[in-house]
């Protein structure tokens, strides 16, 4: 299966202030403005297999981040900037952008202090991929890498606390993660409903009907977890945080790893009934050319519900990944590394250089060991 990854990294100076990344934009093929100023994407194309996935992102990222040290520049792999509000970092005006901001409400002003990393994966058993996407959603403690917001510690994994229960908590369809389906059809029939339900708000919010509907169509008016790429085509994963190169790519090849053998051989929900955990079974049924076994949607939401509030940590989560297939003890999470109490602004600025210290480290390592 053809994979791709998009990056998102915010910008700063030397001082540790968000900048805007102007002509860092132009330096490599697949870096990209975001919605707002302080932050570019880098995105790969879509590649046969991990190496070559491995090897087009690092390229990507150090042609941005040497050229970012030319500039005075450097990019930040954090989650959120700290201790920023969101009226410091401002939007890259669009007429989505605006029009989102009417829809949902003062709370999306939350989605700008996020950053993140996209995982896309080539369509084949279109079902089984997006289950098991859903059921691994609690990987991003594996690599998250901000708890703070506005200078206060809010949860171990701030991220994605801030972008589904606070920016999407008004219209919850189109920014929470969604339940199994049995079929591509039943995930469309979803997807319209949703669509319609966004589009109603729009309407009551004064939208102009023919500008909500040049701007969004169903499969781009949602920013759930996991969403079905009509265009590209893809399914997508969208949990996990900003990070360091080499922590996204591990990531990455484990979750493709898991997502192939459901393609391989599909998938089947535990139903409880038996007297392992669902994360005991999932590990018997990866070891035969069986079914996938997913655990119960609810648990999959009791476990990511415990994975924000204490990441890893979290009563179960490492189990519960280790049951997937994932190996806990090979990441190291930079909010790890985080302190606990309230950031003043000063602090928060220190950090995020030291977070831009250890990409290029990140970067300099695979340089080292390259022949």
């Amino acid at each position: 299966m053809k994979t791709s990854l998009e990056v998102e990294y915010w910008v700063v100076d030397t001082d540790g202030d968000l900048v805007a990344p102007e002509t860092l934009l132009d330096v490599s093929p697949g870096v990209d403005p975001e919605f707002v100023e302080p932050m570019l994407e880098i995105k790969t194309t879509p590649c046969e297999s991990m190496p070559e996935l491995r090897e087009e992102l690092l390229g990507r990222i150090e042609r941005v981040a040497d050229a970012a040290r030319r500039q005075d520049k450097r990019l930040v792999p954090l989650a959120t900037p700290l201790s920023a509000s969101p009226a410091e970092v401002p939007y890259r005006e669009t007429a989505a952008t605006d029009l989102q901001r009417r829809i949902v409400g003062p709370t999306f002003d939350d989605a700008r202090v996020c950053a993140g990393t996209h995982l896309h994966i080539e369509q084949s058993s279109v079902a089984d991929q997006l289950n098991a996407l859903t059921a691994i959603d609690p990987a991003f403690a594996l690599v998250t890498s901000a708890s703070h917001y506005r200078g206060e510690r809010i949860h171990q994994c701030a991220r994605p606390f801030l972008y589904r229960r606070s920016c999407y908590g008004p219209c919850p369809e189109q920014g929470q993660l969604r339940p199994y389906v049995d079929s591509v059809a039943e995930w469309e029939r979803r997807l319209e409903a949703d669509y319609e339900t966004f589009r109603e708000r729009a309407l009551e919010r004064g939208v102009d009907p023919a500008r909500f509907d040049d701007a969004f169509d169903p499969y781009e008016a949602a920013w759930n977890p996991v969403r079905l790429r009509k265009a590209m085509p893809t399914v997508e994963w969208r949990s996990p945080d900003a990070a360091l190169p080499s922590q996204v790519l591990r990531l990455a090849s484990e979750v493709r790893s898991v997502v192939a053998r459901a393609d391989a051989n599909g998938t089947v929900v535990d139903d409880g009934s038996g007297s392992r955990t669902a994360s005991d079974a999932i590990v018997d049924s990866n070891a035969a050319d069986e079914p996938l076994r997913l655990p119960a949607f609810d648990t999959v939401e009791s476990v990511t519900d415990a994975a924000i509030r204490d990441g890893l940590e979290g009563t179960g989560v490492r189990h519960y990944l280790r049951g997937l297939g994932f190996t806990p003890a090979d990441y190291d999470p930079l909010a790890d590394r985080m302190p606990d109490g309230r950031l003043t602004d000063r602090e928060a600025r220190r950090l995020r250089l030291r977070a831009a210290n250890r990409l290029e480290a990140d970067l300099e390592r695979r340089r080292v060991r390259a022949p």
